[in-house]
């Protein structure tokens, strides 16, 4: 792709003014006529049987229309869908109004449908449910032990998703290697905290039959197809709008039980419903994210160089995960950065009395980096080595690339080695050194730690993504893309490659997305996949477009089309600059009476873009931080990530996208933590228990760049919305250990906060 004046440029988001200025719409704006609203009744327990629901109380209250348990709708539904794994797990799921049996605190038992939403919460409080508790598997090494008994009947153990992968001579590796190092790691499980929870309403279609359904989504054409089938509705009598969406982070990536029973209920009581949910419910029904155990081991020769790499991954499910493959998506990324030639890699994904596991922001990949990378600095601390250098002799050189991963990864381009030295000298890496051996000699009180992350990042999923660039008869510009933003800025980005190549004027391109009855059959947003999937079938759109107007210019100018050139948005005829014409110009000629026979009517196409393969991001990041000797106290001192996403279409958006994943990453590093009881009950359910990054546990960040193309699209462009998150979690980790080295801490798992620090200095006095 040709770069021209508006791609690569940094402009302002086209879509801030009106969410800044309150005139955003989201799914709790949308007010129908004659809405009602519903409110669900949930487990109180981790496990229990449901032995009876008694629901006369409730429906006698004053504003109740109904109230529903799962035995009322049993045989109207399929079960919510289940997808990956084996296809025997999929007997493992539940119905949308859930009957018998409650396998996790927060699971939907009943909906109350009310004239307003107080009501319907104080009309769940009247539904009367007497339960059996039953003992529930809450810790995931209890039920991957066996010590915690099965959660599904017909069940022998929760294990119930494995894989592996093992080279030939990782064994002989091993027994051989001068030197070998094991740890036990933990990812912990964290919340996904969107400012906007999840909300959903629905309302019957008079003309189709069939149900319009607005949802706080990332994926509108993965809910409706998912809904459908689980409705037993033809796809083309749903209708699914994602409006506004605040935020996502991958929790929003999946069809949940309030959307299905929201939809059929208004679809059996004929009348528009809404459910809008609390943070608490957030919290205890919304899915979880990372909840991995590691062993790992690592054999290495005295200059550090990794001759062999063992990975054990527990990973947890929760109960009703919606798929099965983070912890394998741990696994393709288990050697991260670094040519090992020997690699045994297994994953054991376990079934837990809790909410489900899945999407988070990097998915399995942010998993994988953190054990490697702290491996690297274990295997610089037992050698006495700088681990900069322990890096640079294990990275996978630019020669090699296309290079395949032991664990079955194709990376298609990289420089690893450039990143890092960029990283160095923008850190001043040397200076730093100077300045923590300086205070170590001195005995400070403040402890100084240097830690850094190499990572890599596999994004960019398929199988496909659509795009409909549509030229109006005025020149203006509408684009339709299959993906779903819901903060990335896509309405920017997208008008900026779209004015360059067709040559539309920037401010008149308009970007919509969302909308099943609009937009062209799309996959969504996650993944990281939104501009080089979502892009590349828009850039194939606009070169059709562009190829069209080409040939009604060449008509217009009275032309060959051969000797048409497109210079600095304008159709012109080579040599001769002053015959020349704007798109307004061609679209006019378009959408009139005066073509050639040749040449059809209209100004616009629809294409998909189907990737070869995965691309892979990567990048260094720098964490500088200090702590209190007397409080374990963590200050983050400095911070400097150097990323390479290929080419930046729109650098601001790409900072912030850097600066959020930063955020994330930091938060689950010094902070965050979802903590369940023996019992299965979340203590970490509100935001005064779950500890969230704020601004000012940042310093200033330094963002730096290298940029090393892709040629699997036709942008050349990479990922670079969970990419900081993977680098920033172990570079802080690394830091923290390194100003530890004193007290001869080899590990500590995360959270690390200031209690963990100073119970982990006064063992080591």
């Amino acid at each position: 792709m040709v770069l021209r004046s508006m791609v690569g440029a940094s402009v302002k988001r086209k879509e801030d003014p009106g969410l800044i200025t309150g005139a955003g719409k989201y799914v709790g704006d949308i007010k129908l006529p004659g809405m009602l609203h519903v409110a669900f009744a949930r487990s109180p327990y981790a496990h229990a049987k449901i032995l009876s629901i008694d629901t006369a109380a409730a429906a006698a209250r004053d504003g109740v229309v109904a109230v529903v348990t799962g035995d009322d709708m049993r045989g109207q539904w399929e079960p919510v869908p289940v997808a990956g794994g084996d296809n025997a797990l999929e007997n493992f799921s539940h119905l949308a109004l859930s009957v018998d049996r409650a396998r996790h605190v927060g699971e939907v038992v009943a909906a109350v449908i009310a004239t307003s939403a107080e009501i319907g919460e104080d009309a769940v409080e009247d539904v009367e449910i007497e339960w059996e508790e039953l003992p529930a598997a809450a810790d995931l090494l209890s039920a991957y032990s066996g010590e915690a008994p099965p959660i599904f009947e017909g069940l022998d153990t929760n294990i119930v998703d494995t894989g592996e992968k093992k080279t030939d001579d990782v064994d002989e590796v091993f027994a051989a290697a001068p030197h070998t190092l094991s740890q036990r790691m933990q990812s912990q499980r964290l919340a996904g905290v969107p400012m906007e929870v999840r909300a959903v309403a629905a309302a019957p279609d008079a003309v189709t039959g069939g149900i319009t359904l607005w949802s706080s989504t990332q994926i509108p054409h993965g809910v409706r197809s998912a809904l459908a089938t689980v409705l037993r509705l033809p796809e083309n009598m749903l209708r699914v709008i994602a409006p506004n969406v605040g935020g996502g982070f991958g929790v929003k990536n999946q069809l949940y039980p309030e959307e299905i029973a929201v939809a059929k209920l208004s679809q059996i009581y004929g009348m528009p419903l809404k459910w809008a949910g609390t943070r608490v419910e957030h919290f205890i029904s919304t899915t979880h994210g990372r909840s991995q155990i590691a062993d790992i081991g690592v054999a290495f020769d005295d200059t550090g160089k990794i001759l062999g790499l063992r990975m054990h991954v527990i990973g947890e499910l929760g109960a009703y995960p919606p798929f099965y493959d983070i912890a394998h998506l741990t696994g393709l990324m288990a050697t991260g950065n670094y040519d090992i030639p020997a690699v045994h890699f297994k994953a054991s994904n376990v079934f837990t009395n809790t909410v489900a596991v899945a999407a988070y922001r990097g998915a399995g990949r942010p998993e994988a980096i953190y054990y490697v990378e702290r491996a690297i600095d274990m295997i610089a601390d037992e050698l006495d080595i700088n681990s900069a250098d322990v890096r640079r002799r294990n990275y996978i050189k630019p020669e090699q690339f296309p290079y395949k991963t032991p664990t079955g990864s194709n990376y298609d381009t990289g420089n690893y080695e450039a990143n890092l030295d960029k990283a160095l000298q923008t850190a001043d890496y040397e200076a730093l050194l100077a300045e923590q051996a300086q205070r170590r000699a001195a005995d400070s009180r403040s402890l100084l730690g240097i830690g850094m992350a190499t990572y890599v990042e596999m994004c960019g999923f398929g199988p496909y993504e659509s795009g409909q660039v549509r030229v109006e008869p005025s020149g203006t510009v509408t684009v339709y893309t299959g993906t779903s933003p819901h903060g990335q800025g896509l309405q920017t980005t997208f008008a900026q490659i779209v004015a360059d190549e067709i040559g539309a004027d920037y401010e008149k391109v308009i970007v919509r997305h969302g909308d099943t009855g609009a937009a062209p059959m799309g996959v969504g947003t996650f993944g990281s996949r939104s501009l080089a999937i979502g892009g590349s079938a828009i850039i194939r759109s606009a070169g059709v477009v562009r190829e069209k107007a080409t040939r009604i210019a060449a008509h217009m100018l009275e032309a060959a089309p051969g000797d048409i050139e497109f210079v600095d948005g304008q159709y012109r005829v080579k040599g001769v600059p002053t015959r020349s014409l704007s798109l307004g110009d061609i679209a006019a000629r378009a959408y009139s009476d005066r073509l050639p026979d040749d040449i059809d009517t209209g100004l616009e196409a629809t294409d998909f873009f189907r990737p070869a393969d995965f691309i892979y991001p990567f990048g260094t990041h720098i964490a500088v931080v200090e702590i209190e000797r007397d409080t374990g106290v963590i200050s983050l001192r400095e911070y400097y990530s150097v990323d390479d996403c290929g080419p930046r279409i729109s650098p601001l958006l790409v900072e912030g996208q850097i600066h959020g994943g930063l955020a994330q990453g930091i938060g689950q590093a010094l902070l965050e933590e979802i903590v369940f009881d023996e019992q299965g009950q979340l203590l970490t359910g509100t935001m005064m228990d779950y500890a969230m990054p704020r601004a000012d546990d940042f310093p200033g960040f330094s963002i730096e760049k290298t940029v090393t193309e892709t040629s699997l699209n036709p942008l050349g462009a990479k990922g670079i919305g969970e990419a900081a998150t993977i680098g920033s979690t172990p570079a802080v980790v690394n830091a923290v250990v390194d100003a530890l080295e004193p007290y001869g801490v080899r590990h500590l798992d995360m959270p690390l906060s200031p209690r963990r620090i100073w119970e982990a200095m006064q063992i080591g006095q």
